[in-house]
């Protein structure tokens, strides 16, 4: 993955993260992330039975956007990322709410259980390098 990619999710906290439901129709959810720039991973947290969680069971495709924190008018600047939900038992997901919690210790008062999101394709928008300029990485497994 590119650096500035990298770089940029680091850099931020939300992700806008949208599934499936049974019947093909989206349904999208916001929550705060810790990024793995090593495996490519977001990780975040959300409770088993939320609606987002039992679609993503029959289904763990998912797609998102990644925006600024602090969003400039006149720069656009973002990600959008396709991946897919690992399970709990994968491998990737061992250290999931050790590295969650590590970048929002508050989290830990709170139930729920750490997700992990593997990242596959993502596209960057960066018009601070020119109009519409677009940076692209894709898993190669």
């Amino acid at each position: 993955m590119t650096v500035h990619i990298d770089n940029f999710i680091l850099q931020q906290t939300a992700a806008s993260i949208c599934c499936l439901d049974d019947k093909g129709m989206p349904h999208c959810f916001s929550c705060f992330y810790a990024y793995n720039s090593k495996d490519h991973l977001l990780y975040y947290k959300s409770s088993a039975d939320t609606r987002h969680s039992l679609h993503l069971r029959s289904n763990p495709h998912v797609a998102g956007t990644i925006l600024p924190d602090k969003l400039q008018k006149l720069v656009v600047k973002g990600v959008q990322f396709e991946g897919e939900l690992l399970s709990e038992e994968h491998e990737l997901s061992k250290t999931a709410a050790t590295q969650y919690y590590l970048q929002n210790p508050m989290a830990v008062a709170i139930p729920g259980i750490v997700w992990t999101i593997r990242l596959d394709q993502i596209k960057m928008t960066d018009s601070s390098f020119g109009f519409g300029k677009k940076i692209f990485w894709q898993r190669e497994d």
